[in-house]
């Protein structure tokens, strides 16, 4: 059904959804442990409005536990010093698990963050490819020798693994960024201590139900569950931990830098983004078009990556921005649990009250709302929704255009040549992805060399492999994710010199 020109899915009924809650219970030295103080918290479901899970609330001394847990595991070698055939068998089993319990782990998923239920499944499936990439790296890490440096002398350069690594992850891709980061770690050799997000804690749960099942041994990977303070701000500040992996804001990400420096921890950040697409006149505006829309409101624009602005030369910028406006009008948001919606509901009534500040903010400071601007109501669900927006005529001053709003609304920006266009997509703070489009292959390769940015993309938009790397530049964090730069993160160098039997020159010779 249609309401004001937009293709809304009503709620249906789901014969698979759970007869009770969730029961997320903490990860520490191979046991599920409740809080030490018997605290819990909630979640509930941000499109239905049930009572998806109830799960452990962590304090302090959770933390230390598990801490502790994965200090000793990695001090003892049980883990640190396996085989990378060992590793790499273990990480396949855990692939192989998430195979078998892609369903469950989807519809948790759905039920938690209010994705679409057939973006979940493919997600799923993404998680155990990468579990099953890293694996294969497990068996290739190794160092450099040097036998250049005289007779008498050997050198050689080991890759190590780091230590003890705290993983903090989102809400947005709960189990697909914790698989991003807990699979390198674990093939380079560390433990870890996880945090979920308090929105989404129980796939991460899910997930360590297979580790135990495929045999890691007990207190190499610990889960705690809770908020950022205390859990979070104790797995980041603690003596015992070597390393913190971080996705999440800008924000936190740069409060965990400054509590980091204490220590020096080893810290990889994977932030924020406020990602450009340059459209030219000789782009593909059937392909340019459809991409724009998916990068906007894929996960409901709750994504790093979100293709949250475009930058259009001006001789086709009306012609793009009616067709942004009409595909718009056909992407099926609604009822997460239905197989045709592409658009599910927003993470919580905070944060859909901050999208549409953004879009008043934008109205208010002269832009114009070409589509939407408001939340949506879906018949039959009482969760929180926001309509496909497209803001034009948007300057690159306006907070639409420099901050990240995190929601399905795209601001429209133009230009007339690509020297204004590299200006526009680089004036930003933040530098994670940017694409263009052209059949130019000296305009995509310019634009390519001087966008400052992580990714680019050229004639397509938010594709991704497990073999290359993802991170951002500037304020879009620091150290990269996937191929093999994403294991080099966990591992640290490591310089052996050997001299061969007697040769070497007394300093002091008192003979």
């Amino acid at each position: 059904m249609t309401t004001h020109d937009l293709t809304v899915i009503s709620a249906v009924e789901h014969p698979a959804l759970p007869k009770k809650p969730f029961t997320g219970r903490h990860l520490i030295d191979g046991g599920w442990r409740d809080s030490l103080d018997g605290a819990t918290f909630v979640r509930r479901s941000p499109a239905h409005g049930t009572l998806a899970s109830v799960s452990a609330k962590g304090g302090a001394d959770d933390v230390e536990a598990a801490v502790a847990a994965a200090r000793r595991r990695f001090d003892d070698g049980r883990w640190s010093f396996t085989s990378g055939k060992q590793r790499a068998a273990l990480l396949t089993r855990v692939a192989e698990l998430i195979d078998r319990e892609l369903e469950r782990i989807a519809l948790l998923e759905t039920l938690e963050s209010g994705k679409p239920i057939s973006q979940a499944r493919a997600e799923i499936e993404g998680a155990a490819d990468l579990w099953r990439y890293a694996a294969a790296l497990a068996r290739t890490i190794h160092g450099d020798s040097h036998n250049s440096l005289g007779p008498d002398m050997l050198g050689f350069v080991l890759k190590e693994p780091v230590g003890v690594v705290s993983i903090v992850t989102p809400w947005n891709f709960p189990f697909l960024i914790v698989s991003q980061k807990l699979p390198f770690a674990l093939a380079a050799g560390c433990t870890a201590v996880i945090k979920p997000s308090e929105l989404t804690p129980s796939t991460t749960v899910i997930l360590g139900e297979l580790l135990l099942e495929a045999g890691l041994p007990d207190g190499v990977v610990n889960i705690v569950l809770g908020y950022g303070k205390p859990v979070g701000a104790v797995m980041t500040t603690h003596a015992d931990v070597d390393m913190v992996s971080f996705t999440g804001s800008t924000a936190v990400g740069k409060t965990i830098v400054a509590s980091a420096a204490a220590s020096l921890k080893k810290v990889s950040l994977e932030l924020g983004g406020k990602n450009p697409q340059v459209l030219f006149p000789d782009a593909d505006l059937d392909s340019a078009i459809d991409a724009i829309v998916f990068g906007v409101y894929f996960n409901a624009g709750e994504c790093c990556n979100s293709g949250s602005r475009i930058i259009v030369h001006k001789d086709i910028a009306e012609e793009v921005i009616e067709r942004v406006v009409e595909l718009s009008k056909k992407v099926p948001f609604g009822d997460p649990l239905h197989p045709d919606t592409k658009v599910g509901a927003i993470i919580s009534p905070e944060h859909c009250r901050k999208i549409d500040g953004y879009v008043k903010t934008a109205a208010k400071d002269g832009a114009e709302i070409r589509l939407g601007g408001g939340e949506l109501a879906v018949p039959g669900l009482p969760g929180q929704f926001y309509q496909p927006t497209v803001v034009a005529n948007v300057t690159g001053v306006m907070s639409v255009a420099r901050e990240e709003v995190f929601g399905p609304v795209l601001s429209v920006l133009t230009f007339d040549t690509l020297d204004e266009a590299l200006i526009l997509a680089n004036a930003s703070s933040y530098g994670l992805s940017a694409g263009v489009w052209s059949e130019s292959v000296h305009t995509c390769l310019e634009f390519a060399r001087r966008a400052r940015a992580g990714t680019i993309w050229t004639n397509t938009w938010m594709d991704g492999f497990a073999e290359l790397p993802f991170g951002g530049f500037k304020e879009s964090g620091q150290g990269r994710e996937l191929g093999r730069y994403g294991l080099e993160e966990f591992l640290e160098v490591k310089t052996l010199q050997m001299r061969l039997g007697q040769s070497r020159e007394l300093w002091l010779n008192s003979r």
